[in-house]
């Protein structure tokens, strides 16, 4: 595993750089003191895993990872135990409170290890978002690590985007259009300008006016497929 640390304290990145060489299955890459430092290296670096300090100056952990398209495994890394809780609300991988102890790392390792091969792998060449790949999710003080398998429908409101999973509807400030441009179209189809839906989510098709569709998905949302994309949609459901 390739593994990014970010944290804006020089001696605590120290720190868990010394205590990760104990651990040959996890390689660091790189370290960053802030999110904007971070975000460059993601970009350059393709880390599969990230240590990452939840209060930094500037942008916290959080709003770090509401930066990225899509998220690799993450450990969180905090002084303050108030974080913790919060941390395994968004489905962290796992949170090390610090100072970190080495038993603790240990045992943060050992799960690494066992989830492997369920982490997401953003090396290589840029490619579309996958059904496998995951996206954070923050609304107010409510945060997610969501897999696009089950996100059913995106749903574009002004400058935001609803996202619709289980029973959320958390909406982020992200563009329609450019979220379109990065998700897999096999996967994914743009059944309105106002609409994304996944594909695998629908229920049931039937016609509709003026040469559009209905679809219906199995959360209950009903989308029209304008009259436009229609004529591709049946093409790509071989109708």
């Amino acid at each position: 595993m390739n593994a990014l640390i970010i944290d804006d304290e020089r001696l605590a990145r120290k720190e868990l750089i010394n205590l990760l060489e104990e651990h040959k299955e996890v390689q660091v890459v790189g370290e960053a003191a802030n999110a904007d430092e971070a975000i460059e290296l993601i970009d350059k670096l393709k880390p599969n895993l990230l240590f990452l300090d939840i209060q930094m100056p500037g942008k916290t952990g959080f709003e770090l990872l509401e930066m990225l398209d899509t998220v690799p495994a993450v450990v969180f890394t905090t002084a303050y135990d108030e974080y913790a809780l919060k941390a395994f609300e968004v489905n962290a991988l796992d949170y090390l409170l610090k100072p970190i102890q080495p038993e603790r790392l240990s045992e943060c390792v050992a799960k690494l290890t066992k989830v492997e091969s369920e982490v997401s792998d953003v090396s290589g060449e840029e490619k579309k978002l996958q059904l496998t790949d995951r996206v954070f999710v923050k609304d107010g003080d409510r945060c997610w690590f969501v897999s696009l398998s089950n996100i059913r429908l995106f749903e574009s409101d002004g400058n935001y985007i609803k996202v619709y999973f289980e029973t959320f509807k958390p909406m982020i400030h992200k563009s329609l259009n450019a979220l379109d441009e990065k998700l897999d179209p096999r996967s994914f189809f743009r059944a309105s300008r106002k609409h994304i839906i996944n594909l695998s989510w629908l229920e049931s098709i039937e016609p509709w006016f003026n040469g559009g569709l209905m679809v219906k998905l199995k959360g209950g949302e009903k989308v029209e497929v304008s009259r436009r994309q229609a004529a591709r949609f049946k093409e790509m459901m071989s109708l």
